[in-house]
């Protein structure tokens, strides 16, 4: 029996020739080249010469995939056609063309790298290396031709089995559905499942590891201690770190000039209690239980996807506060961020609002003049996710005192209306939203003078670079110019970056992919003097002359650099 189904036929011949096409394409090999050449230029973060060969190895496939379907489309018109590689030097003659392009580009690379890198200040670089990253291109390349090869054998497999039982063209369709729907099974039930379980294990079993040289608090005012209502060893690696740091009452003190108070820290890790309701119940009691609602100030922190709390947001604070201020905090994942938000998009979504909830609900049943001034704080993936957990409806008769979200990623919806929303003539990287009363932006420059005009009753506060790829990044920019690139560049971009359709996009995917590596004060490493200019207007800070302030940004860029762990 035969089962016929009606395909266009003229496709299915464009198709099937596709599959099985082994000549190099001139359109692929130039187009190819091209996107090389401009895979050189600057984009948002510096790069190495291993980062520039895979990502030069990248843009050359996808420009030669580019190039063969240009190749299909000219055939299917019926245009005349005669190819150079028939000429008897053709393969010199494309070779030739494919140097021409990429040269000129290759010369300017290391100036090109060079204008990013002056701006983060960064040693010159003298050469991109280009023998190492032609190497690394052709591995990528290689390992991309074999992935295809693979699935030009399974669709061939497939195809043949397939064309048993039907007409040897609509074999071929189905083979290439079916290569594509096993391969996405295999990748994501298998590959991407088995690899998360793999990993997530891994992070387990790192973030239970207890330092030997972290002890439990002998405080009994600090979570962990023998007083506490929560274990020592559940709090997570994270979370002891987070607990045994921080400026002490001393610290405080020195650097003001005047009595300070112990900052109180509540901790709750992923081992505390089986959901998320629950653990913020604890992080509730510990919280009363050390009296963190009669400081003056309480900060609801969402930390990363490994639980870690960035030291250079939270210790500006205490220091502006003199101490008088808790802060509370709970993991909501073993995984680094990228891994929690593939792999448990809603976990820290449903965590930051079950800690919120739960502080909020007490905090509005206080007497008004006996509660401390609420502030919510995250970083990257937390500043995501404590931008969900506060309902502004529910907020609305009782407000919240204020928030500051540093690095928030492209994803967050909150930040994306009010960007798009901005003031006409204010850039992307760095917008003024109506008047100012609610919400600011700043960066380096600590925002461009808004800071003389007057707060509403809330104030949030983005704290955000320009030259950050997590905050920047849209897969629009395959196509679309992104807006953050016309006008004025950020004061941390490449006054040399331009947007290429595709490649652009392929930059941007490779500066997401290393964000991790910049220096402080620019990408997605945020400097703690910055940190301090937030705050300031954030929390209200009011009576510190110039020099206190100065002071205080001396004292904490001393301490030795905590490892981002995102």
């Amino acid at each position: 029996m035969t089962l016929k189904l009606k395909l266009p036929r003229k496709l299915v011949d464009t198709i099937a020739s596709l599959v099985s096409r082994t000549t190099p394409s001139l359109s692929g090999l130039i187009a190819g080249s091209l996107f090389v050449a401009l895979s050189l230029t600057p984009s948002l973060l510096p790069r190495t010469w291993v980062a520039q060969g895979v990502l030069s190895g990248v843009s050359f496939a996808v420009g030669y995939f580019l190039g063969l379907f240009a190749d299909w489309l000219w055939r299917a018109l019926h245009l005349p056609r005669r190819s150079v590689m028939d000429l008897p030097n053709g393969r010199a003659i494309v070779a030739a063309i494919c140097l021409l392009l990429i040269l000129p580009f290759a010369w300017r690379a290391a100036a090109w790298q060079n204008s990013t890198r002056v701006l983060m200040d960064l040693e010159p670089v003298r050469t991109i290396h280009p023998a190492g990253v032609l190497v690394v291109a052709s591995i990528t390349m290689l390992v991309i031709v074999a992935f295809v090869r693979l699935a030009k054998i399974t669709i061939r497999a497939l195809s043949r089995s397939a064309a048993r039982v039907m007409p040897e063209r609509t074999a071929t369709i189905l083979g290439m559905l079916g290569a594509f729907l096993l391969f996405w099974v295999v990748a994501t039930g298998i590959v991407i499942r088995f690899g998360m379980q793999v990993v997530d294990s891994s992070y387990r079993t790192y973030d239970a590891f207890v330092e030997p040289d972290l002890s439990p608090p002998s405080d009994p005012l600090k979570s962990g201690s023998a007083a506490s209502l929560l274990n020592w060893q559940e709090l997570g690696r994270q979370g002891r770190r987070y607990i045994s740091s921080g400026p002490s009452a001393a610290e405080i003190g020195a650097v003001l000039g005047q009595p300070a108070r112990e900052p109180l820290r509540v901790y709750v890790g992923m081992r505390s209690a089986a959901t998320p309701e629950q653990r913020a119940m604890l992080a509730l009691r510990e919280l009363e239980r050390t009296g963190g609602f009669d400081r003056a100030a309480l900060v609801v922190i969402t930390p990363t996807g490994t639980g870690w709390v960035d030291e250079a947001g939270i210790d500006p604070i205490e220091f502006l506060e003199g101490g008088d201020i808790a802060s509370v905090a709970m993991q909501y994942s073993y995984l680094s961020s990228p891994l929690s938000l593939i792999a448990e998009p809603d976990n820290g979504n449903e965590s930051a609002r079950a800690l919120f909830n739960a502080i909020y609900r007490h905090w509005t049943s206080l007497p008004e003049d006996k509660r401390p001034r609420l502030y919510l704080y995250g970083l990257s993936l937390g500043a995501l996710n404590s931008s969900r957990a506060a309902d502004p409806f529910e907020l609305a008769g009782e407000p919240i005192q204020g928030a500051l979200w540093a690095g928030p990623p492209f994803a967050s919806r909150i930040w994306r209306s009010i960007t798009d929303g901005r003031n006409p003539g204010s850039p992307e990287w760095l917008p003024q939203f109506r008047d100012g009363r609610a919400v600011r932006f700043m960066n380096q420059q600590s925002g461009h003078g808004q800071r003389s005009k007057a707060w509403g009753r809330i104030r949030i506060v983005y704290l955000q670079y320009a030259s950050d790829p997590v905050t920047f990044f849209e897969f629009s920019s395959i196509y679309r110019r992104p807006d953050w690139t016309r006008g004025r560049l950020g004061p941390d971009v490449s006054p040399e970056l331009r947007w290429f359709p595709i490649v652009s996009f392929l930059q941007l995917a490779g500066d997401m992919a290393t964000f991790t590596n910049t220096p402080t004060g620019f990408g997605h490493s945020f400097a703690v003097d910055h940190y301090i200019d937030a705050w300031m207007e954030v929390a209200d800070v009011q009576g510190w002359p110039p020099e206190r302030v100065e002071r205080l940004k001396r004292h904490l860029q001393k301490l030795p650099a905590e490892p981002s762990e995102i």
